[in-house]
């Protein structure tokens, strides 16, 4: 099944396969990618003394702005590609910003596996998670593996035990399938999430 760039800005799936009760089921995927890439486009032209805001967003695309491009954006700010400040000017974010802010997941349920760990019982569903997340927001296999690591060792999971690889990186080595295949994160992290909440 292929996989696309941009993920379905309700469902997010990154596949042609949306969830029942998703609004653009049936849409087709160029039209959803386009909406991304019609939003992306004047951004990324905008200069750093632009000001650019929803409304000249509006005007500024190709086509005709609809619930799809307005879904797409919101999404590019959800994800954190897109920064929205006080005065409703849009910025996109550049790589290295981008990198350093989803190193830090802030959405749930990621966040309260990144800030509290895993526990024996969630392991593969929390180091699943954060390796999923880690593809889904762009970053490297490199750049995953070295997030992950240093997650296992500074929120106290590698400590808890119950691992049977012999350090953090042959652990997450094995689960290099999970970046590979472009897993989602979703599931495995509302699993791992319910079992460290109920430990917490």
């Amino acid at each position: 099944m292929p996989r696309f760039s941009y993920p379905c800005p309700d469902c997010r799936t990154t596949n042609s396969l949306h969830e029942l009760d998703c609004r653009f089921e049936g849409m087709a995927w160029p039209t959803i990618e386009k909406a991304y890439t019609d939003c992306l486009a004047v951004l990324s032209a905008t200069g750093p003394d632009d000001t650019l805001t929803e409304s000249t967003l509006r005007e500024s695309i190709h086509g005709e702005w609809g619930e799809l491009h307005k879904a797409a954006l919101e999404t590019l700010k959800a994800i954190s590609r897109v920064e929205q400040d006080d005065d409703g000017t849009l910025r996109l974010l550049t790589a290295a910003e981008y990198k350093e802010l989803v190193s830090e997941p802030t959405i749930e349920p990621m966040r309260t596996i990144y800030e509290y760990g895993s526990i024996p019982g969630c392991h593969d569903h929390a180091v699943f998670a954060m390796i999923a997340w880690y593809e889904m927001v762009d970053l490297s296999w490199a750049e995953t593996k070295a997030n992950v690591c240093e997650w296992l060792r500074e929120s106290g999971t590698w400590d808890r035990g119950g691992f049977e690889e012999s350090s953090p990186e042959t652990l997450v080595e094995s689960k290099r399938h999970v970046y590979d295949a472009g897993y989602g994160w979703k599931q495995a992290g509302n699993e791992a999430k319910a079992v460290i909440d109920r430990h917490r």
